[in-house]
């Protein structure tokens, strides 16, 4: 019994190990692949059940030079994670490591005001600031939407704007999806990438500095 179980959670073919990923929520399956990578695997399957990880995961693939092909049936995904030869893979991290025109720093954005007093002043100030980016020659790295900072890029116009300039200028704009799905906005986002925890942290972890509003 115990070796059929064992099968069920995870297989070897003569190619790749079989990762079941259903049933678990972002980031868990991207940190689920990311172990296999750092442990060396070249070639594997991870199998998951809703749309927004398989994005996740290809784009974790691209991050570390891996090439994926997806197939679905039922609802539930299977990527085909695969190392790229290595001319491939020394350009995908360049590109990774080159981040932004600045790549110093990253901004953190969890609410959709800034400070603590009035709440249309606060509104006003957060317009201000990316405005206030916008015109910089220091550009972040990335810019960071969690929790209620999520609405921003949803629901204000004047900052999607803002936020579309930064992007053609090269700053990663990543949106939490878990936080956009539990306010019921997924289909809505006018501007950045439906990101995860795992891929926030890392953008935390590369940034010299992160400034949170």
């Amino acid at each position: 019994m115990k070796s059929v179980c064992a099968a069920l959670k995870w297989r070897k073919t003569d190619m790749s190990k079989l990762i079941d990923a259903k049933g678990k929520n972002c980031p868990i399956p991207v940190v689920m692949a990311k172990k296999e990578i750092d442990g060396g695997l070249s070639a594997f399957t991870i199998e998951v059940d809703n749309a927004t990880a398989v994005e996740n995961l290809q784009r974790l693939a691209d991050s570390q030079g891996f090439r994926t092909t997806v197939q679905s049936s039922g609802g539930i995904f299977s990527i085909d994670f695969t190392k790229a030869p290595c001319e491939p893979c020394a350009a995908a991290n360049a590109v990774i490591s080159q981040g932004s025109p600045s790549g110093k720093w990253s901004v953190f954005v969890g609410r959709e005001i800034i400070g603590d007093g009035d709440p249309e002043l606060g509104a006003s100030l957060m317009k201000m600031f990316f405005y206030t980016l916008t015109q910089s020659d220091d550009l972040p790295a990335s810019i960071l939407f969690m929790n209620g900072g999520v609405k921003l890029p949803v629901h204000n116009e004047q900052i999607a704007g803002h936020l579309r300039e930064l992007s053609s200028k090269g700053v990663e704009i990543l949106v939490c999806g878990t936080c956009l799905n539990f306010y019921h906005l997924a289909e809505q986002l006018q501007v950045g990438t439906v990101s995860n925890m795992y891929e926030i942290v890392e953008r935390m972890k590369q940034a010299g500095k992160v400034i949170s509003l």
